[in-house]
């Protein structure tokens, strides 16, 4: 089943784990959209620098340490996502809360397990 994705935090690096991500996710058949500081490609996805009011996420996936969640929490709330994802590293009880306020369920896993382990 196809989830489109945000990555938030999409890194041209391709030693980051958010870049690894979006390549697993297309092998997995998703569609994936990304934001990251630097505008670029990776597996023929455009990584956008602006919040771009995308639409039918299911999921949006966070590669941001909790500081530079901040200045998305709103942005991510006016997405409506299926769920977002806290990747190690990015977990945030403050950004937890405020889901829960709009009624957006939230993991704290492993994008990159969950698709290896077809949980995705």
């Amino acid at each position: 089943m196809n989830k489109k994705t945000l990555v938030l935090g999409a890194s041209l690096n391709p030693s980051r784990y958010s870049n690894f991500v979006i390549q697993k996710l297309i092998a997995h058949g998703h569609d994936v959209v990304a934001i990251g500081k630097k505008a670029g490609e990776i597996a023929g996805i455009n990584i956008d620098t602006e919040q771009l009011p995308y639409k039918d996420l299911d999921t949006i996936t966070l590669y941001l340490n909790p500081v530079n969640q901040k200045e998305f929490y709103e942005y991510i709330i006016s997405l409506k996502p299926k769920r977002v994802i806290f990747n190690p590293g990015t977990e945030n009880p403050e950004l937890y809360k405020l889901l829960k306020e709009n009624n957006i369920p939230f993991e704290i896993a492993c994008s990159l397990v969950l698709l290896s382990t077809n949980q995705y």
